[in-house]
């Protein structure tokens, strides 16, 4: 080595943090003193809590608390072994089949997280030679997953479905000369950033007309959507024209772990290759059975009054942020964006809502595009009308203080 240059890892670091507080990117860890709620503790101090994925309110539902207490005792704390050598025991299975049995699939597999499933999954339906079509708002994982495949990647311009036609087209050009091309298309079925909903109908239709295969994220629809509430491919009616399904037990579910929901062979397939599936330890057995169980608490006549009630709170949330002068999407889902575009002034409006004793942290670039930084309010079933009076206020003042300035 020089002996003039210097490699310390503390030294090459710390610059490219500086860099990120300059930009307003840096990012801290916020710890929460309490269970995951609708209200919250950080330092001591109570927030109203509006950033959550836990829709429905069963992160600290006592009935899930009492399985997860039970299956516990049963199977114990650890799985010991990735599936393959050990770790399968049967919570496991009882997962995959409730969740098989509600997606209207052959077959689920269940991982340690969503991310882990999509980069499991998609690396093993396409690869080099292949193309994969996504669209541009997709989950990072998503697109990470579609990087690591190998395949021509194309993005096409969020729901853009002209766009996703011509990249079809352009694929199936392709296919002309190599019958063995394999096209995938990827979306979300509800966008997790923006809130809005894939055009799933005009989705399938269009990759069935150029013999294309469909990813389709779940995660933000899962216990919101369809008769059962399984999602946005029971809603439109699509059972059995999704080839993939993929999802996470986290947000509606209220527990830990994603999944994927297709045909048999695709999970036999994913159990023999999914790298993320064959070289993790398994989830924990209660954790499986905890997660069996709020599946079937979704599905009941329980799970269809926390969605109604769900509902009726985005209905009050949105109407309050009429009523404040604040933009708000026509499309009914429990992520509403609050657009602020500069990351700095996003940061600085998160922070004024924190010292107003309401949790509504700032997104920002990476996880959105450059100069469209936002608030993400997020509704959950387990908020009251004195948590939205408490948001109306709190905008209401910030309105008063923008007019006097």
């Amino acid at each position: 080595m020089d002996e003039d240059q210097s490699y310390d890892l503390n030294e090459e670091l710390g610059p490219e943090l500086e860099a990120l507080e300059e930009q307003s990117l840096l990012r801290v860890l916020r710890t929460l003193d309490t269970p995951q709620s609708a209200h919250v503790s950080i330092d001591g101090r109570e927030l109203i809590n509006f950033s959550s994925n836990d829709y429905l309110g069963l992160a600290n539902s006592h009935q899930l608390k009492q399985v997860a207490v039970e299956a516990v005792e049963e199977f114990g704390v650890g799985s010991g072994a990735s599936r393959l050598i050990c770790g399968n025991q049967t919570p496991h299975l009882a997962l995959e089949g409730a969740l098989a049995d509600w997606k209207g699939t052959e077959s689920a597999l269940s991982f340690s997280s969503g991310f882990a499933a999509a980069i499991g999954t998609l690396p093993n339906l396409v690869g080099k030679g292949d193309v994969v079509i996504i669209d541009k708002l997709v989950h990072a994982c998503l697109v990470d997953a579609a990087r690591n495949s190998g395949a021509t990647l194309r993005v096409f311009a969020h729901n853009d479905l002209n766009q996703l036609e011509k990249h079809l087209k352009w694929a199936d050009a392709k296919r002309s000369s190599d019958k063995k091309v394999r096209i995938l298309v990827v979306a979300e079925s509800v966008y997790s950033m923006d809130g809005d909903l894939a055009p799933l109908i005009n989705l399938v239709d269009l990759k069935e007309k150029y013999g294309a295969w469909l990813m389709l994220d779940e995660a933000h629809a899962t216990g919101l959507f369809g008769k059962s509430r399984s999602g946005l491919v029971e809603e439109f009616g699509v059972q059995g024209r999704v080839e993939v399904q993929m999802g996470t037990l986290g947000k509606a579910l209220g527990v830990s772990g994603g999944y994927i929901c297709g045909s048999r062979e695709l999970v036999d397939l994913l159990v023999n290759r999914a790298r993320s599936f064959v070289f993790s330890t398994a989830p924990p057995p209660a954790l499986a059975l905890t997660a069996a169980a709020s599946v079937a608490l979704v599905r009941s006549e329980e799970g269809e009054a926390l969605r109604s009630r769900l509902w009726a709170m985005v209905e009050e949330v949105k109407n309050l942020l009429i009523r404040c002068n604040r933009e708000v999407g026509v499309v009914r889902s429990p992520i509403i964006p609050m657009i602020v575009g500069d990351e700095a002034a996003a940061v600085e409006e998160g922070a004024s809502f924190l010292e107003k004793g309401l949790l509504i942290p700032a997104i920002r670039y990476p996880t959105v595009a450059r100069g469209k930084a936002r608030l993400r309010l997020s509704v959950s079933a387990a908020h009251t009308l004195e948590d939205t009076e408490a948001l109306e206020a709190a905008l209401s003042s910030d309105t008063s203080a923008d007019a006097t300035d």
